[in-house]
C-alpha cells in the first residue's frame, strides 16, 4: 500500500515585530503596517527632465541585463553573419521548447499534428514577450532605487542584488530619538510573479537577510514592491489561520510603491516612461510580439533541429506525440567541451 507524503511545512518565522513605527488605528484595514506618516518625507519632487534622464539610464541598464528582443543583430554585422545567427537561435528555439514546457502530455497534444512553423512562430513570441517581462522588470528595479535616491527622504539607497533583496534604504522617523528603520526591497512586476506556495520562502528568505545583515543599526521591513499593478499595501496571511506569514513583511502595490519611493504616481511614471520611449531615443521594438516576424532561416533551423530528433515528419508536422512527450520528459545532457591538447614539454 503506498504512503501518502507529508505536505512540507511552510518555513516559519520566531522573531516579534521590529520596533518600527506602525499604524495604530485598529479600525484601519491597514492596522500594524509600517506607519508612512512618521517617516521623514520627501525633499523634493524629480523634476520632469531628471525623471527622463533617470528612466533612460534605467532603460540601458535593463537591456544590458537581459536584451527584450530574443533576436540582436549587432550594427554593422555582415549578411553571413546574420545569417548564422538566425541559425544559433532556432536552435536555442528547440532547447527553450524543451525547458518551459511545463505539461509536457498537454504540450504533446496541443503540438500534435501541428507544423513545425506554427510551432515555432509560437515559442518565439512567447520567448519575447518572457525577456520582455524580465526587462521590464530590471527596468523598474533601477528607476525605482534611482528616484530614491533623487528625492532626499532616504539616508541612503544602496543596490543589493542578492537572491533576497534588489536594494535597501534607510530611512530617519520623525522622532529624532529612535533608530532609523532599515527598508529590504524586492521588487516585482506583479504579485502572481510568485504564486501562493512561494509566498512563505520568499518571505522567510528575505526576512533572513534583513536579520543577519550585520551593517544595519536599527529595526527592518522587509517590502515586496509591485511595480506594475495598482493597490495599496498588504500582508500575506494564511489561509486556515488568517495569521500573517511575518509581522515585519509587507507587499506595496504600485499606488503606495511608487510615491514612497519616487514621490511620483503609478500612473505618472508610466506616462513618463511612455513619453520616453515615444522620442526613439529607446531601443524598443513598437510592434506587439504576435505582430513580429519569425526569420525564415531561424525557422528552418528549427525545423532540421526537430526533424534530426525525430519530432516531426518530411512534411514538417509534428506526427508522433509519445516521442514528443519522451523529448520533453528526458534530461538534456549538456554537450562536453572537446578536450584541448596537451602541450609537448619541452627537452
Amino acid at each position: 500500500m503506498a504512503t501518502s507524503k507529508k505536505k512540507a511545512a511552510s518555513p516559519q518565522l520566531a522573531s516579534g515585530p521590529e520596533p518600527y513605527p506602525r499604524i495604530t488605528d485598529r479600525a484601519s484595514r491597514f492596522y500594524g503596517l509600517l506607519d508612512d506618516t512618521k517617516l521623514t518625507q520627501h525633499k523634493i519632487v524629480i523634476s520632469s527632465e531628471k525623471l527622463d534622464a533617470l528612466i533612460l539610464s534605467a532603460i540601458a541598464y535593463a537591456n544590458r541585463k537581459s536584451s527584450r528582443e530574443v533576436v540582436s543583430i549587432p550594427v554593422g554585422t555582415s549578411p553571413e553573419q546574420v545569417v548564422e545567427i538566425y541559425k544559433k537561435e532556432g536552435i536555442e528555439l528547440l532547447k527553450y521548447f524543451k525547458t518551459y514546457a511545463n505539461d509536457p502530455a498537454s504540450t504533446a497534444y496541443k503540438t500534435y499534428k501541428k507544423n513545425y512553423k506554427d510551432v515555432a512562430i509560437e515559442l518565439f513570441r512567447n520567448k519575447t514577450l518572457q525577456r520582455e517581462r524580465m526587462n521590464s522588470g530590471w527596468r523598474y528595479q533601477f528607476l525605482a532605487v534611482s528616484c530614491a535616491r533623487e528625492t532626499r527622504r532616504f539616508n541612503g539607497v544602496s543596490g543589493m542584488n542578492t537572491a533576497e533583496a534588489d536594494f535597501n534604504a534607510e530611512i530617519d522617523t520623525l522622532n529624532p530619538g529612535d533608530d532609523p528603520v532599515n527598508l529590504y526591497v524586492s521588487v516585482k512586476n506583479r504579485a502572481d510573479t510568485l504564486g501562493g506556495q512561494d509566498w512563505p520562502k520568499a518571505i522567510y528568505a528575505l526576512e533572513m537577510a534583513a536579520r543577519t545583515d550585520q551593517n544595519k543599526i536599527g529595526p527592518y521591513c522587509c517590502v515586496f514592491g509591485i511595480a506594475m499593478e495598482r493597490g495599496q499595501r498588504k500582508q500575506i496571511r494564511q489561509k486556515k489561520t488568517n495569521v500573517a506569514y511575518s509581522v515585519n513583511t509587507e507587499v506595496w502595490f504600485s499606488d503606495f510603491f511608487w510615491p514612497f519611493f519616487a514621490n511620483r504616481s503609478y500612473e505618472d511614471i508610466m506616462l513618463n516612461v511612455f513619453e520616453v520611449l515615444s522620442t526613439g531615443t529607446s531601443p524598443e521594438e513598437e510592434e506587439l510580439a504576435t505582430q513580429l516576424e519569425v526569420p525564415e532561416e531561424l525557422l528552418d533551423s528549427f525545423r532540421q533541429k526537430c526533424h534530426e530528433a525525430g519530432l516531426i515528419n518530411d512534411v514538417g508536422d509534428f506526427h508522433d506525440p509519445k516521442k514528443l512527450i519522451n523529448f520533453l520528459c528526458t534530461k538534456q545532457v549538456p554537450a562536453k567541451r572537446p578536450k584541448k591538447a596537451k602541450k609537448a614539454k619541452k627537452a
